[in-house]
């Protein structure tokens, strides 16, 4: 689904993405750990188009994709999330998932003259549809709610709620499970791994509680100092010595340490 090529990016002197290369594959769930400052969101940056790269190449499904804008690869089924989630707080959860189709009836001044049958049918079936996700993600009780006043972890919810009102392909994560409780980590995990069985999402996760890692993700991607360390498993990860190292600056094998 994505390889990445000898990806640079660096920010005058430092370099955050430093020769990082590696394949995600079809609907798989890959992890992405590593340190602080290891790279691993910069990564996402520029794979998303976010940020443009230094250098390298990013390839989606066999097309060179390096360095489109955000909305080009929205439209191609890429999208990401962020560590902090960025809702509509004045908009409801329903709302806040009804605006996320691009090419609304609505956004054009013609139609909203002479084309408001049309603007209301779309916004029916957007409702509907918005509803749908609301009840996948176990939160249909919050549809009305101004997005401003629910948890942090049901905004997350409220984000990987916007995936779905789009056909994605891939979803990148950013520490989705960023001060959220364990019982709303393990109802996004749940979703996670819905979406990837039943409906085919490819995702990529940050985080660093290896309990969700070991739970939902297949391969495991170890960045350190912007380049990939090591790939594997999260048992062969944790027992690498490079990664050990990565994490405690030591040899010493406590693999509990690692996270």
């Amino acid at each position: 689904m994505i390889e990445v090529q000898d990806l640079h990016k660096h920010f005058g002197g430092f370099h955050a993405v430093d020769g990082a290369s590696l394949r995600i594959e079809e609907r798989s769930i890959t992890g992405l750990i590593g340190p602080n400052g290891a790279g691993k969101t910069t990564l996402f940056n520029v794979i998303a188009g976010v940020l443009p790269p230094t250098r390298g190449r990013v390839t989606m499904a066999g097309e060179d994709i390096t360095g489109l804008p955000p909305h080009t690869l929205f439209h191609k089924g890429l999208l990401r999330t962020f560590q902090i989630a960025h809702e509509f707080g004045s908009m409801t959860c329903r709302e806040n998932l009804m605006m996320v189709p691009g090419g609304q009836s609505g956004e054009s001044l013609w139609n909203t003259w002479f084309g408001r049958k049309r603007i209301a049918d779309e916004e029916r079936a957007l409702r509907a549809k918005a509803d749908e996700v609301l009840e996948f993600l176990t939160v249909s009780h919050l549809a009305d709610q101004r997005a401003s006043e629910i948890s942090g972890g049901q905004k997350k919810l409220l984000e990987l709620g916007r995936t779905m009102m789009v056909d994605a392909r891939i979803v990148f994560l950013d520490e989705v499970g960023a001060g959220v409780n364990r019982t709303l980590l393990n109802t996004i995990g749940d979703a996670i791994l819905r979406l990837n069985s039943e409906r085919g999402y490819t995702f990529v996760v940050i985080e660093h509680d290896m309990d969700f890692i070991g739970r939902i993700c297949g391969p495991v991607i170890c960045m350190a100092e912007g380049k990939v360390l090591a790939e594997g498993t999260l048992d062969e990860i944790k027992a690498d010595e490079r990664v050990i190292e990565a994490y405690l600056g030591t040899g010493l094998k406590n693999k509990d340490q690692v996270a």
